[in-house]
């Protein structure tokens, strides 16, 4: 019988794929939703063929042929989620972990295993990711650059070149293909928790490499934890061993909560944009807030620079939700200097843009106008006498 994977997909649209993709076998099966598969080990009979197989996977990391043998070697289940993300992002493989950080970790561990130490990064990234690049915990050297200056900093050694586009937390947005180019024959990661294959899909951009912390728009509902990196087989491989010999592995509940995620991403995707851009219509017109930042190619993020005391506003909303993560149904803010990038150095935070006055938002499903009635009334408690004299229009023009 055929697996998900042997399914083809050509000329499926996106909507398509994300309701079908990792589910094309059910319906043979007699199945309508993907069956759970919780088991930890499976029994065989066949010891010397087990060992066979067991030798394969040592030697690349390739998928096992047959029936599963242990859950730290692959899951039925999660393997569903892993086919859909990759026909989403349009690469040969996606390899799944228990975190975004346990995914990135992986791909640091991968290049190092090769003696590449080495990785150029361009800030700002998400602060956990910035603390283990910086901090050299699994050993890495780090050389952080703006995108113009990546070719400069690549060395002999350079194993990785990480960037987050649109970032964490100011939504800036870097020329992917053009970093791509300058990158030569060192593989490009670029995080795409943010815009989602929804919004741009970076491997039809050049790199190699598309990391996302799952836990965000992909489950979409703020109760699984999950990373996924999306890539060739080669680089797959590499992951699948290194994911067996850490154990990172995602539970078969999440991969199924995923599964499930992803087949609503684009309707809420893009139902949370068009909130969001109504409401940074509304920002960057009130006199309170000093700047909004918003990606060209739109999203359901928003950040902005308020002229009163940020912590006032997180205080003062009712409805919007303050709390770190983003992605969900209903709407998040949170104070990055506080929290989400605290852990960056306070110097190399405010370098990258992230101001103390920074707000970001993710936007979600509820009704425009009573989020924006939640804002207004947060913002009228952080902004008493802090409005300068002279505001009017050029807080729109402060979009960017």
């Amino acid at each position: 019988m055929d697996t998900p994977m042997d399914i083809p997909a050509v000329g499926r649209a996106l909507a398509t794929e994300a309701v079908h993709a990792g589910r094309d076998d059910l319906a043979r099966q007699g199945l309508h939703a993907a069956p759970i598969d919780l088991s930890t080990t499976y029994p065989s009979y066949d010891s010397r063929g087990e060992a066979a197989r067991i030798d394969a996977f040592a030697a690349t990391g390739a998928e096992l042929d047959g029936p599963p043998v242990y859950a730290r070697l692959g899951n039925p289940t999660v393997a569903r989620f892993e086919t859909a993300l990759a026909r989403l992002e349009g690469t040969e493989s996606s390899v799944a972990f228990a975190s975004g950080m346990a995914a990135l970790s992986a791909v640091l561990l991968v290049r190092a295993s090769l003696g590449l130490r080495h990785v150029v990064a361009v800030r700002p990234l998400y602060g956990c990711s910035d603390h283990l690049l910086t901090a050299g915990l699994l050993g890495s050297e780090v050389t952080w650059t703006d995108p113009a200056g990546v070719a400069d900093a690549l060395r002999p050694d350079t194993g990785l070149v990480m960037v987050e586009s649109p970032a964490n937390p100011t939504l800036a947005e870097t020329d992917l293909r053009a970093l791509a180019h300058a990158c030569g024959s060192v593989p490009l990661l670029v995080d795409n928790t943010f815009a989602t294959p929804v919004l741009q899909r970076p491997v039809e951009q050049g790199a190699r490499l598309v990391l996302h912390s799952a836990t965000k728009y992909l489950g979409g509902h703020g109760d699984v934890m999950a990373g996924v990196v999306a890539c060739d087989e080669e680089f797959a491989g590499h992951l699948r061993q290194v994911r067996f010999a850490t154990g990172g592995v995602l539970h078969p509940l999440a991969g199924y909560l995923l599964l499930r995620g992803l087949s609503t991403l684009p309707v809420r995707v893009r139902a949370a944009s068009e909130n969001a851009a109504e409401l940074v219509s509304r920002l960057a017109a009130d006199p309170r807030v000093a700047r909004v930042h918003y990606p060209r190619i739109g999203g359901a993020m928003v950040a902005f620079e308020v002229h009163g005391d940020p912590h006032d506003v997180i205080g003062g909303v009712r409805l919007i939700t303050p709390a770190v993560s983003l992605g969900s149904v209903d709407t998040l803010i949170q104070h990055p200097a506080s929290i989400s990038h605290r852990i960056v150095d306070a110097e190399d935070r405010r370098g990258a843009g992230v101001s103390d006055r920074l707000l970001r938002m993710s936007v979600g499903l509820e009704d425009v106008d009573d989020l924006w009635a939640d804002l207004d009334r947060a913002l009228g408690a952080g902004s008493a006498g802090s409005v300068p004299s002279g505001a009017g229009e050029e807080w729109a023009a402060a979009v960017r």
